[in-house]
């Protein structure tokens, strides 16, 4: 290895894991409001570039009768406001749709909607109505919402593969096109806005009461399920726009979210589920081990990022006063 290949290779550590830091954060923030481990992240991720793949090709994809099939049921679980809300926001994303079909650019704001709309209605279906649940019943509906999604992937849009036109053709430098950037920008301008939303706004920290403390937080007139809700839509949007970024760079299909997904809980792991900044960290170092793994034993990648995990359950076991289920 020389300063060349090490250059190329911190870049593309850089890039990805700044990607597997955004679905950590989404992971923390789901897990530390609702208790909920987010596995299927990697499915809403993948959802997004491949229905926006269908709609500029002038045909509705199968994850909008999915999302709206969703939002009905949610209608029809809630009352008052929360029903609106679904009727409402499945309207907007109809019509969304409809638009996209004639022109190019609305396509990606309806991909975004439509995967926050299912993150949406996917909470309000299959984990509301558990809210009095182990974390462990929540795992194990989360596996089966990630094995269901990708098999509706699969009947959705097929084996292939795609890769839709970058926002920002070219290349920045050797190594670097200006869609990574873009990814970068994203990234960063995420982190700096979660931090603003948490620390500034109300509704940020009364997100922030709610995972430090539910029943308090409810003493205190903020609801559980809205705080819920909110965390959902947040996860939702920063995996449909990564999805989005970073199909460009890489071949989008059915299965592109479960590996990305995966490394994305690593990090979120390796902040123990609580921490930000240590998941957000956690992604970085992912993201350099993977990439100096890949040069010197590409074929055992995986298996040795995912050994990470081993040590940091390990620490985290001798951390813990009392062990859950």
């Amino acid at each position: 290895m020389d300063a060349t290949i090490l250059g190329f290779l911190l870049l593309d550590a850089l890039q990805n894991g700044v990607v597997y830091g955004l679905l950590a954060l989404a992971m923390v923030l789901v897990f530390a409001v609702t208790r909920v481990i987010l596995v299927p992240i990697g499915e809403l991720l993948m959802f997004a570039p491949l229905s926006l793949v269908w709609l500029q090709e002038g045909k509705l994809p199968g994850t909008l009768w999915l999302a709206l099939a969703l939002g009905l049921l949610w209608a029809l679980l809630s009352r008052g406001r929360g029903s609106l809300l679904s009727l409402g926001l499945g309207g907007l994303l109809f019509l969304l749709a409809l638009l996209g079909l004639k022109l190019p650019l609305l396509a990606y704001p309806a991909a975004i909607l439509l995967v926050v709309y299912l993150g949406l209605a996917t909470y309000r279906v299959f984990f509301q109505p558990m809210r009095e649940a182990t974390v462990l019943a929540y795992l194990i509906m989360a596996v089966g919402l990630h094995v269901a999604y990708q098999g509706l992937g699969l009947v959705f849009f097929g084996p292939e593969q795609y890769r839709p036109a970058p926002l920002l053709p070219g290349e920045a430098m050797v190594g670097l096109s200006w869609q990574g950037v873009l990814v970068l920008v994203f990234a960063l301008a995420a982190v700096v806005a979660l931090y603003l939303f948490f620390r500034l706004s109300l509704f940020g920290k009364a997100l922030l009461a709610a995972a430090e403390n539910r029943l308090g937080a409810r003493l205190l007139g903020i609801r559980p399920e809205e705080a819920g809700m909110v965390a959902f839509a947040i996860a939702s949007f920063l995996a449909g726009v990564s999805g989005l970024l970073l199909a460009p760079l890489i071949n989008a299909a059915y299965f592109m979210g479960f590996m990305l997904g995966l490394k994305g809980f690593v990090a979120a792991i390796l902040g123990g589920l609580v921490s930000y900044p240590v998941a957000l960290g956690g992604a970085l170092l992912v993201g350099l081990f993977e990439s100096i793994t890949s040069f010197y034993a590409s074929a055992y990648k995986e298996a040795l990022v995912f050994l990470l995990l081993v040590p940091a359950l390990f620490f985290q076991s001798l951390r813990a006063r009392a062990v859950e289920e």
